[in-house]
């Protein structure tokens, strides 16, 4: 007799997650740096409205202590090209950062020159400053502002322009509230011959009106109908935080092995970055 080979466990599957937190947090900083394994990846976010180079001192620290900072940039909050070049530099020789994350940002005009992911990158500043490991966004369940096939173009350029000037890209994704729609759309660009390194976005434990607002404020409309409309589902999710959402995922293996090519599960820390990184290392220890 044959037996099917056993889904990753919830540990395996946080294995290697990384996190984000606000770097002008001091405290939460150090937060991490006394509480994070080194080798871990944490995400810095960009605030609108702060200066970008207050990430410098915080990537710096966390850097110092064995962890690796993950940098966001935001391309329409960038307010010219020489604060990119400056941001570049400073980031690279001062916090010894080697990786880094290009968004588009969610603000309706661009600040600056810069409208895309794309257009960073095609400054070519980043890779000249040294970082040629850089993430771009996944949005397996679309994005309200921009259709499908649209999104599907600016994938593969960027993808394009990454191979053609040889740098280390992976993909980060918007958090769901259920697996359904990131395995769809892992299973999709895997099967279009997309073999990045995806890092799958999950929302850290928190309430059901923290989880609402989140989803409403990124454009997430199918995840927030399961919490609206499915009261069991959203009570379990607030409960037990991401985890329904990762054994969904885990499901999808069909060898034992982590499914569809995932790096690792990136946690958004909407109720906390202690009760996230709190929630991850109970799970771990089980």
């Amino acid at each position: 007799m044959t037996y099917a080979p056993a889904a990753p466990s919830l540990a395996d599957m946080l294995r290697g997650f990384s996190i984000e937190l606000n770097p002008g947090d001091k405290k939460i900083v150090q937060t991490a740096v006394a509480g994070l394994a080194p080798g871990t990846q944490v995400f810095l976010t960009w605030v609108p409205g702060v200066n970008p180079m207050n990430m410098i001192g915080a990537a710096a620290k966390l850097r110092r202590a064995g962890l690796l900072p993950v940098p966001h940039i935001a391309a329409r909050h960038l307010a010219s090209s020489a604060q990119l070049r400056q941001l570049a530099d400073c980031l690279a020789n001062e916090a010894g950062v080697d990786r880094i994350l290009i968004v588009g940002g969610d603000c309706a005009e661009p600040v600056g020159p810069f409208d895309s992911t794309l257009a960073v990158l095609q400054t070519e500043v980043f890779q000249q400053a040294g970082i040629r490991r850089i993430g771009i966004g996944g949005f397996p369940e679309g994005n309200p502002s921009i259709p499908d096939g649209v999104l599907d173009e600016a994938l593969d350029a960027k993808l394009r322009f990454g191979r053609s000037h040889g740098l280390d890209l992976f993909i980060v994704t918007q958090f769901c509230f259920t697996a359904e729609p990131i395995v769809k759309w892992l299973k999709r660009i895997r099967g279009s011959g997309i073999d990045v390194p995806v890092r799958v976005g999950l929302a850290g434990p928190a309430s059901l009106i923290t989880l609402t607002r989140y989803a409403i404020r990124c454009g997430i409309g199918n995840s927030l109908h399961v919490l609206t409309e499915n009261p069991t589902f959203a009570r379990l999710l607030t409960e037990k935080g991401p985890e329904p959402i990762i054994r969904g995922i885990a499901a999808a293996s069909s060898d034992g092995a982590i499914p569809l090519g995932i790096a690792g599960l990136h946690f958004f820390v909407f109720g906390g970055f202690s009760k996230t990184v709190d929630w991850i290392q109970t799970h771990r220890a089980r």
